[in-house]
Order: structure tokens, then sequence, then C-alpha cells
């Protein structure tokens, strides 16, 4: 018989009908981040979206040096260059994750950006 302990604690933060704010499984956090306000420009939702996502990490007991892969949905292909210029400053050297950046039309037409998380939980 093997040692190996199958953990299948599932813990759900933020649950309604539709969807959880975040999955914690087996030691790794899945979320998505929209801007809190959507009424402000996109550079402003970016920098409002990093700040979401270092607090919901923060919450788990991670940070962004344990981001394993994000996929970016932008809207707008030329909020490519100022999200980008954010991004780099905002991940930390030698911590980058995978990441595929999409340009589709969000949920509601004031969102510039939504980011789909996966993060190691320390």
């Amino acid at each position: 018989m093997s040692s190996f302990k199958n953990d299948r604690t599932i813990v759900r933060y933020g649950v309604t009908r539709r969807w959880a704010d975040a999955v914690v499984h087996q030691g790794t956090i899945y979320f998505v981040e929209v801007p809190d306000d959507p009424s402000v420009d996109p550079k402003s939702q970016f920098q409002m979206v990093f700040d979401q996502v270092d607090r919901r990490l923060q919450s788990v007991g991670s940070d962004r040096t344990r981001l394993l892969q994000v996929t970016i949905y932008l809207p707008n292909p030329g909020d490519l260059g100022s999200f980008n210029e954010l991004w780099d400053a905002w991940v930390p050297e030698g911590h980058a994750p995978s990441r595929a950046c999409l340009h589709t039309q969000l949920a509601s037409p004031d969102y510039h950006i939504e980011l789909v998380i996966t993060a190691a939980v320390a």
C-alpha cells in the first residue's frame, strides 16, 4: 500500500451561485480578477487589478513570486503597451509566470482588463 496522501480538500472563498472568488486545491490557488472600479482609465484599471491580485495572494499565504500562469484578457489591443509597462514593474525579476494575452470582449464594456491567475500557495 502506498504512503501517498491524496488530499482532496478543496477550499472555496467568496462562493456565489455562479462562481467563487478563489479556489484552493493541493497547494494551488485559482482565481479571476477584474477591476473593482471599472469607471477609471485603462492604466488605472491595470494597476488596480495588480493590487487586487496582491491582496488575494496574501490572503492565502502566497505572493507574486509564486505565480504559475496568468491569462490576460484585453479588449483593446492598443492597451498592451501600457499593460506590459506596468506588468514588467509588477512581476519580480526571475519569477515571471507562464503567460498568454488575448484580445476579446469582456463581460462589461467598462472593463479594460481581466486576469485569470494560477499560483502556488506556501
